[in-house]
């Protein structure tokens, strides 16, 4: 089988708090993560994948409803790439994020994050195959779509330069 990377050229997308991401072509999605987690699905059958980021655990208020919440955002996730014509056996996730930074916050909302996830894709069966979660460092995370490729990056500190639009020249 012929790589798709090999003719195409594969984008590059930051994904912020908040937001949902299923590509269409071969992306590599990055996020910077605290407390915040991603999760990455993969469809391992069509070969694509896509990534939520989400600042908060939980929401039951409809008005609230958005992907800024971890059960909303996960959910909706699962649900794109359904409708995208996946099936759930063939989907596999990894999840990332949830530090906890005492100095900003006694309650270690990173932990809620993280388990607020895991409800979610135990609800639907789907299988976790990595994740790299909780602690007390920050996260650069990059997602390939099209392999599942990962990496991330442990950082002690989150810089304005880690966030998007890039500055001096990155």
């Amino acid at each position: 089988m012929t790589n798709r990377t090999n003719s195409l050229q594969i984008r590059n997308y930051f994904l912020e708090p908040g937001y949902i991401l299923i590509a269409a072509e071969p992306t590599c999605i990055s996020a910077v993560l605290g407390s915040s987690v991603s999760v990455c699905l993969y469809d391992r059958k069509h070969q694509y994948g896509g990534m939520n980021h989400f600042r908060f655990p939980f929401t039951s208020d409809r008005q609230q409803a958005t992907a800024l919440y971890g059960n909303v955002s996960t959910l909706s996730l699962i649900r794109m790439m359904l409708d995208n014509g996946s099936r759930k056996e063939d989907l596999e996730a990894q999840l990332f994020g949830g530090a906890h930074n005492q100095k900003v916050s006694q309650k270690d909302i990173g932990m809620e994050n993280i388990r607020a996830a895991q409800k979610v894709l135990h609800r639907y069966d789907i299988r976790i195959v990595s994740e790299d979660v909780g602690g007390l460092m920050g996260r650069k995370v990059v997602f390939t779509t099209e392999t599942a490729e990962l990496a991330v990056i442990r950082v002690q500190n989150l810089r304005i330069e880690d966030w998007y639009p890039y500055t001096n020249d990155r």
